[in-house]
């Protein structure tokens, strides 16, 4: 399951974040990530394996919020993103141009994080 370890990396990231601080970094609340569909992330691992990934660090409070982005091509003839699912043939599903200007949907980036600080209210 390559979920823990791409978590391991978000935890590691958080950890430099809060040590790089002007403030002292007393507890992380929320890891907020944006997944793309085709990332080849799951959802439903990065969730069981968050406990893992954050155990004995300082994200051991936190949770971990997940915004899944869809998957999406760029199509010339209809003008905009149009969804596509993993099955994509290279055309577009509603008009049948072909593209394969992928536009979302391959995102795993850390998107923010809540912390207090030792110096917060």
């Amino acid at each position: 399951m390559h979920e823990l370890g791409l978590l391991t990396s978000v935890v590691e990231a958080v950890e430099r974040a809060a040590a790089e601080a002007t403030s002292k970094v007393s507890r992380v609340e929320n890891v907020a990530l944006k997944v793309g569909t085709l990332s080849g992330a799951v959802p439903e691992a990065l969730h069981g394996s968050w406990p893992l990934a954050k155990a004995g660090t300082i994200c051991e409070d936190a949770r971990l919020t997940l915004e899944v982005i869809p998957a999406t091509v760029f199509c010339p003839t209809c003008n905009r993103d149009v969804e596509i699912d993993e099955f994509f043939a290279l055309t577009c599903p509603e008009c049948g141009t072909p593209t394969g200007n992928m536009t979302h949907g391959r995102e795993f980036a850390l998107d923010y994080v809540e912390w207090s600080t030792e110096d917060s209210p």
